[in-house]
């Protein structure tokens, strides 16, 4: 199959407004849970996936947890600007990012930026009992250096440098996302964040800060479920790939190949390759997110395989690496799985590293091979969307099977809906 010459109309499905889940279900693993297992279909509660799962599998979930990206300013005339957190830029590791005082600046998406042309946005607050002023100013193409202009692009090019101040050095800059931010719920819910999204739009098992939106599939686990799982025997492991707005961005070109994947930023620890390599490199993703990391890491071995001395930015993964025969892709064949896991680890001893840190592009489209993930838990997703691609690549094409039947059956739709099983 030619990938890039994929028609995206040819994924594209009748979603009615009233399917589209605003809120979840409570508890949340009272939803339901639809099954294909080599084109049969059923469906159950979620909380019975266990009895799904073969004992001693690895089970890879995202640990990623969403951020409160979104700040309002409100000019003197009035004006509400809006600035959403896509990427951290300096310092650019999210850790450091987060613990970061007195200054910062992010990769941002600007509503209403017309109204921005100059000048400094501030916002009065208090924290800690004490009053502090965060000022915004934006960094135009010409204030830029080539290295920065570089940057914006490479994200996607449509997000705008943006450098934040604020008068207290005793506070991070965690704790002022904590007191102005507003969670970032999916722009189709169509309604203002609410409290509760606070506690339902993150996983219960997420830790590392980053993501402006959820790896959903997660959002069905309970600490019952995961100790269930625990009970049988299956190996649970964890990746960070942090999630960005692109995740919503709809695919605009009659064809793919036109679509731009945004680069989102990983992080793999040691143990997680090892548990990988105990278990013949094959695993169960929860989440697509998890599914690109898992996939992602097999070519950014590959590449370790033939130049052990890579940089851990020559290690980014194109969108078109398994397809088009470039770098990563054209030396992927006779590369098992196995090797290039190994190829990671001997980096990571070399470097004297825990984990592999790196972003990817990487698009799964029909035409696809995976080389790592056998079963994949993950919502039901948007007409056209790349994680319609994914989805249909990983159950051969028989998509149409799986979501006729949740259309059918009164599954719920998109972030807060229902969740399924694949097994192709």
């Amino acid at each position: 199959m030619d990938t890039k010459h994929i028609r995206i109309s040819d994924y594209n499905y009748n979603l009615p407004d009233d399917r589209i889940a605003k809120f979840p279900v409570t508890p949340r693993d009272h939803s339901k849970l639809l099954l294909y297992n080599h084109g049969k279909v059923g469906e159950d509660i979620f909380y019975n996936l266990p009895d799904y799962l073969p004992k001693g599998a690895l089970m890879v979930f995202n640990n990623t947890r969403v951020i409160q990206a979104r700040i309002h300013f409100r000019k003197e005339t009035g004006a509400l600007i809006e600035v959403f957190l896509m990427e951290p830029v300096v310092p650019a590791d999210y850790e450091q990012m987060f613990q970061t005082s007195g200054s910062c600046s992010w990769l941002c998406m600007v509503g209403n930026l017309k109204k921005w042309k100059e000048g400094t946005l501030r916002r009065e607050f208090h924290i800690k009992g004490h009053a502090l002023t965060l000022e915004a100013s934006l960094r135009r193409g010409d204030s830029l250096t080539a290295e920065q202009l570089q940057k914006t692009h490479h994200s996607g090019g449509t997000n705008y440098w943006v450098d934040f101040t604020w008068d207290n050095p005793n506070v991070s800059f965690a704790e002022i996302l904590e007191a102005v931010g507003e969670l970032p719920i999916p722009p189709y819910l169509n309604r203002p964040t609410e409290e509760s999204d606070k506690t339902t739009y993150q996983t219960v098992y997420s830790k590392i800060k980053g993501s402006v939106a959820a790896p959903t599939a997660g959002l069905h686990f309970t600490d019952k479920v995961l100790a269930e799982i625990d009970q049988r025997g299956i190996v649970r492991d964890e990746v960070t790939l942090h999630v960005g707005a692109g995740t919503f961005k709809p695919v605009k070109t009659e064809m793919i190949e036109g679509h731009e994947m945004h680069s989102e930023y990983i992080v793999v620890h040691r143990h997680t390759l090892e548990h990988l390599l105990s278990h013949n490199c094959e695993a169960i993703a929860v989440g697509t997110t998890s599914v690109r990391t898992l996939e992602s890491l097999y070519y950014m071995g590959v590449h370790l395989h033939f130049h052990p001395d890579a940089s851990e930015e020559e290690l980014h993964v194109n969108q078109w690496a398994p397809y088009d025969g470039n770098r990563n892709g054209g030396l992927a064949e006779g590369v098992t799985p196995q090797q290039s896991m190994q190829a990671i680890l001997s980096y990571l001893d070399r470097n004297s590293l825990d984990a592999l840190h790196s972003s990817t592009q990487l698009i799964i489209a029909p035409g696809y091979e995976y080389k790592i993930v056998k079963m994949l838990v993950t919502n039901f997703h948007q007409p056209e969307s790349t994680l319609l691609l994914l989805v249909s690549a990983f159950v051969h094409g028989d998509w149409h099977t799986i979501y006729d039947y949740a259309l059918n059956h009164d599954f719920r739709f998109l972030s807060y809906g229902d969740s399924s099983l694949l097994i192709p």
